[in-house]
Order: structure tokens, then C-alpha cells, then sequence
């Protein structure tokens, strides 16, 4: 069994039913063992939308990393993810974060996910719910790597 964290995002419609959908439809594929408080933030990437509310789960499955990318695509497309605009606005966004202490680089997957350091929105609810993992790459505990950000904002909200 393999320990994966994902960052799960909505920005269109009700964006806490999305959530809530997505960690459903998740528990019926693998083991969810751990979902993050719900933070409000901002977009990023420059384009004009919504803001966002963000969660980090910690799934395990004995899934291939593979599956695990087919598992979150199918996910997103049942939730009526539609990809029109780079980093614009979303239904539902699931992204891998990391694998055990897996790297990844293939043409399909990059694991760790490439700009979770850079994201405060990732990092800090995913050291809400895993302190002590280890970044594959920098050998960095998670809570050592979450900066402050004034942008998130964490919402009263439970899944």
C-alpha cells in the first residue's frame, strides 16, 4: 500500500459540495485516511476568477501511480471538470502530490507535483494533515516548507 497526498480546488458553483463530491468518489476507489480543513484562496496564474477552496487528502491504495492519475482524471471529468483555460477556473482540480517517496517524470506525471512548493494553498493544508512527510526531493519535512501567506484563509468549513 502506497500513502499518496493530493490537493483537491474548486472555484465554480458550490465549491464545498465539489469537495465533498470529490472526497466521496475518492473513498469509493481507496482508503482516505486523512482530509484537511477547507482554505479559501486566492487564484493564481493570472487569470481573472473565483476564489478557491482548497483541501489536501491522504489517501492509500495499492494503486500504480499511473491508476492513481486515471483514478483523479476520471474523478474530474464525472465532476464536469472542463479544461478550457490554463490554470483558469475549475469544478473540481485534483492533483498529485506526492507518492510515498516516489519521483516521477514522465511525459503524464510529475511526482512531487512540480509547484507545490511555491503554492502556500498546497503546502499549508497539506502540513495540517501531514507534518512529518518527507518532500522526495528536498528532504524537507512538509512543515518546514509551509510559508505564510495572507492570501489563504482557512474557513470554518468540514467535509
Amino acid at each position: 500500500m502506497s500513502t499518496i497526498y493530493l490537493s483537491l480546488g474548486s472555484n465554480i458553483g458550490d465549491r464545498r459540495q465539489q469537495l465533498t463530491d470529490a472526497v466521496r468518489l475518492l473513498r469509493e476507489q481507496a482508503q482516505v485516511k486523512k482530509v484537511s480543513s477547507v482554505y479559501e484562496t486566492a487564484p493564481v496564474g493570472g487569470v481573472e476568477q473565483d476564489d478557491f477552496y482548497n483541501i489536501c487528502v491522504e489517501l492509500e491504495s495499492d494503486q500504480t501511480p499511473e491508476e492513481v492519475l486515471a483514478m483523479c482524471q476520471s474523478i474530474e471529468r464525472q465532476l464536469n471538470r472542463v479544461r478550457k483555460i490554463h490554470w483558469g477556473p475549475r469544478t473540481i482540480d485534483l492533483d498529485i502530490l506526492m507518492i510515498d517517496d516516489n519521483i516521477i517524470e514522465t511525459e503524464d506525471l510529475k511526482v512531487p507535483h512540480p509547484y507545490m512548493l511555491e503554492r502556500s494553498f498546497v503546502l499549508i493544508p497539506l502540513a495540517e494533515i501531514a507534518p512529518e512527510a518527507v518532500h522526495p526531493k528536498t528532504k524537507k519535512l512538509i512543515k518546514e516548507l509551509v510559508q505564510e501567506d495572507k492570501e489563504v484563509r482557512k474557513t470554518e468549513v468540514r467535509l
